[in-house]
Order: C-alpha cells, then sequence, then structure tokens
C-alpha cells in the first residue's frame, strides 16, 4: 500500500508539474510575441511540447520505480517511457530546427525566405535521427538497416530520376542565388511572374493576373531566363515618342524633361531620384522619334508609371502645341492601277 502511495504521489506530482510548466511557458510565448526576433516563438513553441511530457513522463518513471515490479516488466515499462520521450523530443526538435531555419532565411536579404524545401529537408533529416535513435534503444541494430538503405536507394534512386533531378535542381537554384522567392522573373517560354515559393519538386509563379504558374525545377534550371529583381529591384523603362518635324526640338526635350520629373515625383513606385532622359535617334517617315528613360522601383510599378506618364505628356504636349502625327500615306488612283507614291502627314485621296 505505502508503494502504490509513492507511485500515486510520483503520478500526480508529474501531471501538477506539467500543468505548471505549461501555463509558465504560455506565460513566455505570450512575451516573446512582442519581440522582434521570431525565433524566440519557435523555441517556446517548442518547449511547450517538450517540457510538459518529460515532466509527466519523470513523474511515471518514479512511480513505477516505486512499484515491486518484475525485471522484465520494469525494463519494458522504462523503454515504453524512453521510446515515448526520445518521440516527443524529436517532433520538438524537428519543428524547432525548421523553424529556425525558416526564421534566419527570413531575415537575411538573398536568401530562399519561403523557399519550403530547407525547412523540409531539415525536418525530414532530424526525424529521421530520431528514429534510428528509437531503434537503438529497443536493441535493434541499426547496421543492417543502413546497409538495405544503401542498396534500396540506388533502386529508388533509377525509378525517381525525374523526382531528384527537379530535388537538386532546386537546391541548386537556391545555393546559386540566381532565384529567390519573391523575384519577378520571366523565362524563354513566355512564362513570367513572381516567384511565390520553391520546394522538392517545383517552383510556383504568381503571374500579374493572380494565376499561379507551377514549373518543375528541373525546367527552369535549363531554361533561358530574365531576373528583373537582381543584381538590383530598381530598374529603367524605355518610352518611345515621336513629335513632328516642324516641332522645336529644344523645346520638346525641356517639356518632356519637366513632365518626367512631375510623374517621379508624384507617382508611387518612381524613382524620384533618378534624372530625366531624353535621347533622340530617329528621322521617321512622318516623325522625328526619341526615347525617355524613366525609373521605376520594381517590375509590376512600370505598368503604373506608363500610365500616368503618356497622360500627363500627351496633356502637356497639347498645351504647349507640340504635334505628335500620325503616320499617313497619300494614295493617287489611276485608270486600272493603284500607286502609293510617297508617305504624308495627311491621308489625300486623289482621283
Amino acid at each position: 500500500m505505502d508503494d502504490l502511495v509513492v507511485a500515486g504521489i510520483a503520478v500526480v506530482a508529474g501531471l501538477v508539474a506539467a500543468f505548471l510548466l505549461r501555463i509558465l511557458l504560455k506565460w513566455l510565448g505570450k512575451h516573446a510575441d512582442r519581440t522582434k526576433w521570431s525565433g524566440d516563438d519557435v523555441i517556446v513553441a517548442a518547449l511547450r511540447t517538450v517540457v510538459p511530457w518529460a515532466a509527466f513522463s519523470g513523474g511515471v518513471a518514479v512511480a513505477a520505480a516505486a512499484l515491486p515490479l518484475k525485471s522484465a516488466t520494469q525494463r519494458h515499462t522504462n523503454q515504453v517511457l524512453t521510446v515515448l520521450l526520445i518521440f516527443v523530443v524529436t517532433v520538438a526538435a524537428a519543428r524547432l530546427v525548421a523553424g529556425l531555419v525558416q526564421t534566419v532565411t527570413q531575415s537575411r536579404s538573398g536568401v530562399a525566405g519561403s523557399a519550403t524545401i530547407f525547412v523540409n529537408i531539415t525536418r525530414v533529416l532530424v526525424l529521421a535521427i530520431g528514429f534510428l535513435v528509437v531503434l537503438q534503444t529497443l536493441g535493434i541494430s541499426i547496421a543492417p538497416l543502413l546497409t538495405a538503405l544503401g542498396v534500396g536507394g540506388l533502386a529508388v534512386a533509377l525509378a525517381l530520376q525525374d523526382t531528384l533531378a527537379n530535388l537538386f535542381a532546386g537546391i541548386h537554384i537556391l545555393a546559386s542565388k540566381t532565384v529567390q522567392p519573391g523575384d519577378y522573373i520571366r523565362l524563354s517560354s513566355g512564362e513570367e511572374g513572381y516567384v511565390e515559393d520553391i520546394n522538392w519538386r517545383q517552383t510556383t509563379v504568381r503571374a500579374l493576373s493572380n494565376n499561379l504558374i507551377v514549373i518543375p525545377n528541373g525546367q527552369l534550371a535549363k531554361s533561358n531566363m530574365t531576373n528583373f529583381m537582381r543584381p538590383e529591384q530598381q530598374l529603367t523603362i524605355l518610352v518611345q515618342v515621336g513629335v513632328g518635324y516642324d516641332s522645336d526640338l529644344e523645346h520638346v526635350e525641356r517639356v518632356t524633361c519637366e513632365v518626367v520629373t512631375e510623374v517621379m515625383t508624384a507617382i508611387e513606385g518612381a524613382v524620384p531620384e533618378h534624372e530625366p532622359l531624353v535621347r533622340f535617334h530617329t528621322f521617321g517617315d512622318s516623325r522625328i522619334g526619341f526615347t525617355v528613360i524613366l525609373g521605376v522601383g520594381e517590375f509590376s510599378d512600370q505598368f503604373r508609371i506608363k500610365h500616368e506618364f503618356i497622360k500627363q505628356l500627351h496633356k502637356r504636349y497639347r498645351q504647349e502645341n507640340i504635334s505628335v502625327p500620325a503616320p499617313r500615306r497619300t494614295v493617287s488612283l489611276q485608270q486600272g492601277s493603284l500607286t502609293i507614291p510617297q508617305q504624308r502627314d495627311a491621308l489625300d485621296v486623289t482621283p
């Protein structure tokens, strides 16, 4: 009876300790939420999984030691408690390490912030180590198992060539830092958009239409690709404009630069410090062509900036009486034939 009382006290003490520790860790979790570093949230969450179970398992172990059990029963009980504790610690360690890996990658530029491939590989490795420790604890030799896994791994590698190719291609892409989640890319095959994630098999790209494009990592590694976010996020865009031959080009350049300055200052996503650039380059059939160079913060900003720039430029040209002629042709009709002698600024049909 005394042994039963001691065992009951040990179990109850373990339960009370687990309950109190859970409350303490919950309080610590609230304080961790207030800090800037998200790693402490991951650590506290892992401890909330391990510590209460460890306290309960300790209480049960003390209770088992206090009872007059046979040696075989005592040994099996200790093994069960040890396996339970190893399982809980392994799961918590997998969450902890995977969470810390994700925290570190999110806090550093040029590293895959949301790429799940590193997180998944880390989680699988920790769980595999925990499984091997459980087998060793139960007295099962893991040397034959490792040998069998090595031989069987060759057959699996041959059967899963495409999958493994995508896996190593994804690791290579992330390690070389040519593509990272958040980058805007365009493939030679025409697909383009923001990279959402790179996992063990595929890369997910979100197009500007908000549709998801799934690209196998092997295909991405072999494709010719333009990354609009590297080496820097800011880029320049070119807008083609033309004015009539009777225009004062000095006046046109000055007015255009003023419009560029206004747009760069007022529109979100523009780069105000970008110097307005106008470059004349072509004597066209009906106009003198030139290029306006604008600076934008990132790839998707160019559409809004082009939109506002063209509107403002057209309005200002009308105020300044600067003509933007459309290409037209003079058509002469003769008996039984149609001739087009040359291009003009007006459409004249002469029978």
